[in-house]
């Protein structure tokens, strides 16, 4: 059930977007592939560079480049209903209602995107039940260049209550740590695991829509606490 979306690695330099005839999972997951190559290629020449892992601006304004190049620059509008704006996460609602769109403004990146692809692909992994297809960059309401995500909208009977989360994510290997919401399991910490960011579903299973994930042993404490308007309350 884990690793359905099938990740294409480019390591050649070259950028490809898939040809037609690809399955439409295929072509995400290698434009997810594509885009993060795109944006560790940028990374790794300014550290040459400049010696500094610190160039989120210039990798997000390169990528606006390359997805227009690439056609996968979206006009916002065409995705549907703005229904909610979140602390990283502009939402849509499509008008069949069958998905949601997230227009993910890379907050919790602190110094270079890596963090973010790592994140999308960890969190596919973990619940694939609400797994996030890329679909490209648009820009948001506030006109900031973000990545375009998109989940299946899921019926759910309520929130989930922090002790459901916290037994689930027991149940997936992981520990809950000293904040509400936080968890790790050695590899990967995972904030925001609260209430309104998982849902109870009408089939009485927990959909974790929206989480903040760091690889263990990266700082990821310290950057949410220094990010998240969650912090510190």
């Amino acid at each position: 059930m884990h690793n359905r979306i099938k990740i294409r690695m480019i390591n050649d330099g070259t950028q490809r977007i898939p040809p037609q005839g690809d399955s439409r999972e295929d072509e995400v997951g290698s434009l997810l592939a594509a885009a993060s190559d795109f944006a560790r290629g940028v990374l790794e020449s300014i550290q040459a560079l400049a010696g500094t892992a610190s160039c989120k601006g210039v990798q997000i304004a390169r990528l606006k480049e390359w997805a227009i190049r690439h056609e996968c620059w979206i006009d916002k509008d065409t995705l549907g209903t703005f229904s909610d704006r979140g602390s990283e996460n502009e939402v849509y609602t499509s008008s069949d209602s069958k998905n949601v769109y997230k227009l993910n403004d890379f907050r919790y990146s602190d110094d270079n995107l890596t963090p973010f692809f790592e994140r999308i692909i960890v969190h596919n992994q973990l619940f694939p039940d609400c797994e996030y297809s890329f679909l490209g960059f648009a820009e948001n309401r506030d006109g900031k260049v973000c990545a375009v995500l998109r989940q299946p909208f899921i019926l759910s009977q309520r929130e989930a209550t922090q002790t459901e989360i916290n037994e689930e994510m027991e149940r997936l290997g992981f520990n809950k740590e000293l904040d509400d919401g936080y968890f790790t399991n050695s590899d990967y910490d995972i904030f925001d695991a609260v209430p309104n960011n998982v849902l109870k579903g009408e089939d009485g299973h927990l959909y974790f829509i929206d989480t903040i994930i760091y690889k263990t042993g990266t700082g990821g404490y310290d950057t949410y606490q220094s990010l998240s308007p969650r912090a510190g309350r």
